[in-house]
């Protein structure tokens, strides 16, 4: 799947930006950050937002397909509360997959 390109010819109107619900750049979960910046991948002043932004020193928000936290980029927005002292166990595998392993393992 390839993303879709914007043209600025189209006008402001046609970028993702301004035809989504602005809330969206500004999400609290992770999920909703990582759809804010898809909608930024192919988008025509993806630089010159991302640029503006590190300019204006904005301090959170998603801007040019980059999330900002406290003014700085980040990678990825963890999610809220502690994170877990221990792996999450994989729930009991079924009579089948344990079969499987045992033929792989012969």
């Amino acid at each position: 799947m390839t993303a879709p390109r914007w043209d600025v010819a189209d006008g402001p109107g046609a970028l993702p930006c301004h035809l989504v619900d602005p809330e969206v750049f500004f999400a609290e979960s992770p999920a909703d950050v990582e759809a804010a910046k898809a909608l930024c991948i192919g988008c025509p002043v993806q630089q010159a937002c991302l640029d503006g932004a590190l300019d204006r020193r904005e301090p959170w928000g998603v801007w040019g397909g980059q999330l900002f936290i406290a003014g700085v980029v980040v990678a990825r927005k963890r999610p809220r509360g502690r994170p877990r002292k221990h792996p999450v166990v994989e729930p009991y595998a079924p009579a089948a997959a344990r079969q499987q392993g045992k033929e792989a393992a012969a």
